[in-house]
């Protein structure tokens, strides 16, 4: 029986809902996000009600526990063309809808998937994977300022090694990478787009055989039109002390520096946790990215201690520091869908996204 759970900032654990392992769906292997009517939306990689095959679930929760299977994935393609047992987790677009993508089924060659399901359930297939040759295989998606979606697939492409993809809300996909293992090779994590708009990633394997024939993986920089540069290449520190095959992506924190890990390497070859530093300024971030005209939002930083001032897209804010890294501020009304700034005695402090005003 797998659970659905909140814990609070002291620790005190509450169980909001249980799956059934069947109709409900089973074993979720990604996050959690919460959509701008605040309710939470993830994937199953197992269980549905389709035809009583367990072939995965998208589903909705809200924050005090109600359930809804909002799609069953099926398993008779091309009969049922919207993939299987999606693992990744949804991200929701510009347009209220949510995408997300299913992994390829070996046995019976059913291909990898994009798809698009609206908050109420209906879903539509964006891209079969395949379409282009060699295969692709299973993908994670980043939704970028432009509106578009960018992803990665862990293999195909051009030279096996896996590959960065965009594709419109309307389905429209394009190659913007192949890796070539000198460059990296297997990228099974997200991308993230950082402030300075380029997209920051991680790959399994290539870059060098140190580590055997798979290579040691890498950290790499690509822009919207597929300039990639490669940034760091692991098993660089003798003993690979620096980490070694990184299988999570990064994340930009508010001092303007990426962290990840990675699962092998360091002084006892059982990982290592690490920062990146390519000289982006440090920015704010809101918790959630959206809200309503008087709802209460945090926001995220460093060195908030002796700020002035918090607008919502020029509307200033009643607000309150409650520690350096965190400040409660209140929607203001007036306030628009924009960007948060936050003046501090070092200067101005600008969100890493839009925030939106619902």
């Amino acid at each position: 029986m797998v659970r659905f759970s909140k814990i609070t900032p002291n620790g005190t654990l509450t169980t909001l809902q249980e799956f059934d392992s069947f109709t409900d769906g089973s074993l979720p292997l990604a996050g959690l996000i919460q959509a701008a009517n605040g309710n939470f939306y993830g994937t199953t990689p197992f269980g549905g009600t389709t035809l009583g095959i367990n072939f995965g679930t998208v589903f909705t929760i809200t924050p005090t526990g109600t359930l809804k299977t909002l799609y069953s994935f099926c398993f008779n393609y091309p009969t049922c063309n919207a993939g299987t047992s999606p693992q990744a987790g949804l991200i929701q677009g510009n347009d209220g809808n949510f995408y997300g993508t299913t992994t390829r089924l070996v046995t019976g060659n059913y291909p990898a998937t994009i798809f698009k399901i609206t908050p109420g359930g209906t879903l539509d297939t964006l891209y079969s994977f395949c379409a282009q040759q060699p295969c692709a295989d299973g993908a994670w998606l980043a939704l970028a300022n432009d509106g578009n979606l960018y992803g990665t697939t862990e293999l195909g492409g051009e030279y096996g090694y896996g590959t960065v993809f965009k594709i419109t809300p309307t389905g429209t996909f394009t190659t913007l990478h192949n890796f070539g293992y000198t460059d990296g090779a297997y990228p099974i994590a997200a991308l993230v787009q950082a402030t300075d708009g380029n997209f920051y990633g991680t790959t399994m394997g290539g870059s060098g055989t140190a580590c055997g024939s798979d290579g040691c993986g890498t950290l790499f920089r690509i822009t919207s039109s597929g300039t990639l540069d490669t940034l760091y290449r692991f098993c660089s520190q003798a003993n690979c002390a620096d980490g070694l095959s990184p299988s999570s992506g990064l994340i930009q924190a508010t001092d303007g520096n990426f962290y990840g890990a990675t699962p092998f390497g360091g002084t006892e070859n059982d990982g290592t946790v690490f920062e990146l530093s390519v000289g982006l300024g440090p920015f704010v971030k809101t918790l959630p990215a959206s809200g309503k005209v008087r709802s209460a939002v945090k926001i995220l930083g460093t060195n908030l201690t002796g700020a002035t001032n918090v607008t919502f897209n020029g509307v200033a804010a009643a607000f309150t520091i409650v520690r350096p890294s965190l400040i409660t501020a209140t929607v203001p009304t007036g306030a628009t869908t924009g960007t948060v700034q936050v003046v501090t005695p070092t200067g101005t402090l600008s969100s890493n996204v839009v925030f939106r005003v619902r």
